[in-house]
C-alpha cells in the first residue's frame, strides 16, 4: 500500500501497538496466582557422617 498516506500509517501503527499492550496486560492480569499465606512445613535432614 505504498498510496497511503504518512498519516494513515501512523494510526495503523498506533492502532497495532495499542492492541498489542492490550493483549499483554489482559494476559498479565487475568492470571491468578496461588495465594501462599500458609506457613510451609520446614523439614530439617540430620546427616549422621561416619567416619
Amino acid at each position: 500500500m505504498p498510496q497511503m498516506s504518512p498519516l494513515s500509517w501512523l494510526t495503523l501503527f498506533i492502532y497495532f501497538i495499542m492492541i498489542f499492550f492490550m493483549v499483554n496486560s489482559l494476559n498479565y492480569f487475568s492470571f491468578m496466582y496461588p495465594i501462599s499465606m500458609l506457613k510451609k512445613k520446614e523439614t530439617f535432614f540430620q546427616f549422621n557422617w561416619k567416619w
